[in-house]
């Protein structure tokens, strides 16, 4: 599982939060770390992702490749009771609690 997020954004700090308590490693590429925006990689990878993707928002997920969306969109997924499945098939394994509730993760204001 890769997470394309930036370190100072309330809907990525809520993905990593419910990812770390599902207990699912992921990869967190941060496009505003000091290191990318020193590169300008950050930028470039946001632009190259809003052409893929279509999606101009961060942070966006991908599961075993696949692009599965931004961060309503996984915690939707998980409490419809398809995120699961779908890290197990693609390798992943679940080792927290996997009756978290996704939309208690989303910022408190939304």
């Amino acid at each position: 599982m890769t997470l394309f997020a930036l370190e100072w954004c309330e809907f990525s700090w809520s993905l990593r939060r419910f990812l770390r308590d599902l207990g699912v490693r992921f990869r967190s590429v941060d496009l505003d770390s000091v290191e990318m925006q020193r590169s300008g990689l950050g930028g470039d990878i946001r632009v190259d992702l809003h052409r893929r993707i279509g999606q101009p928002t961060i942070p966006q997920v991908f599961v075993g490749g696949r692009h599965v969306g931004g961060a309503t969109d996984l915690l939707a997924l998980h409490d419809a009771g398809e995120l699961v499945p779908m890290l197990e098939a693609a390798g992943s394994v679940v080792t927290g609690d996997p009756g978290v509730i996704g939309r208690s993760y989303l910022p408190g204001w939304l």
